[in-house]
């Protein structure tokens, strides 16, 4: 049970860095499960594991591996549930300006700068950016000083001279709403999160977080942009999507245990969100990992 409250989290370069590399060969099930932010551009590569990505309003699920960039202040949750026995995960977290003021303002990083706005909607790169960068990106925590930093500028430009990518929110993320009340909007997501498989209705909710429903559908749509059904319907739909992609359960049961009470609104529904039926669904991720 996620218990952490949401923070802004303080992050210090090692000494002698202008960045911060942390690289993980095991199980991170309870790291950084909760609703949190900071100013520094966070560059997330996992190798061989699967999670649940939740990225300002965006909610999906991963399997295998991903390369994402989180831009400044954008609120996000913990990535990785399992790894593989061989799997790692490699963060790296820098200021926008960590290379001093006028590094973006450059010529030659331009494309950089431009990275880093776009980051702000946070980025998902396509598998053959993965392929190419990733290996590199786990590599920078064997090289030190300025040969570190230099590799890492490299692969800045690399990511920021593709085309190859998805955003994942239509629009910026404002940070201010949580700054302001971390606490609402956490305890929202944990109620969630904790009950997303069972009948959850307006008034429960609500009442969670003293609030009248009117009040908390006025609330949620101006936090994330959706309805609370929408928003809990795609907790849902990345629950089920690992149920296809890890369990040989069967879709109908899958589909009750995920939260559904209806199958053909639970088949609707996942195509909308996932553009693939729960069939499809599943014999795609068989296909991508055999």
């Amino acid at each position: 049970m996620i218990t952490n409250k949401p923070t802004f989290k303080k992050i210090e370069p090692d000494f002698g860095s202008s960045f911060l590399i942390h690289h993980y060969e095991e199980s991170v099930k309870d790291r950084f499960q909760f609703w949190h932010f900071h100013p520094e551009i966070e560059l997330v590569y996992v190798n061989h594991g699967g999670g649940k990505r939740h990225i300002g309003n965006h909610i999906s699920y991963f399997k295998n591996s991903q390369l994402i960039l989180i831009g400044s202040n954008l609120p996000h949750m913990g990535f990785t549930n399992r790894l593989t026995i061989n799997g790692s995960e490699t963060i790296v977290q820098m200021k926008p300006n960590f290379l001093g003021d006028e590094f973006l303002n450059l010529p030659e990083t331009n494309a950089i700068q431009k990275l880093f706005e776009k980051a702000k909607k946070g980025i998902v790169f396509h598998p053959q950016v993965k392929k190419e960068v990733g290996p590199k990106i786990t590599n920078l925590i064997n090289l030190k000083g300025i040969k570190r930093l230099v590799t890492f500028i490299e692969i800045l430009n690399e990511l920021a001279t593709t085309e190859n990518y998805n955003l994942l929110n239509a629009q910026d993320f404002a940070m201010e709403v949580y700054q302001q009340d971390n606490d609402r909007v956490d305890k929202i997501f944990k109620f969630i999160t904790n009950n997303f498989t069972t009948n959850i209705s307006l008034a429960d909710i609500a009442k969670e977080i003293n609030m009248t429903p009117p009040s908390f559908c006025r609330y949620i749509k101006k936090v994330t942009g959706k309805t609370f059904t929408v928003l809990v319907n795609e907790y849902r739909i990345v629950h089920a999507s690992k149920l296809l992609a890890e369990k040989p359960t069967s879709i109908t049961d899958i589909c009750f245990d995920s939260g559904f009470n209806n199958f053909s609104h639970f088949n609707k529904i996942f195509k909308k969100n996932t553009g693939w039926s729960p069939s499809d669904y599943r014999k795609e991720m068989k296909r991508i990992i055999s």
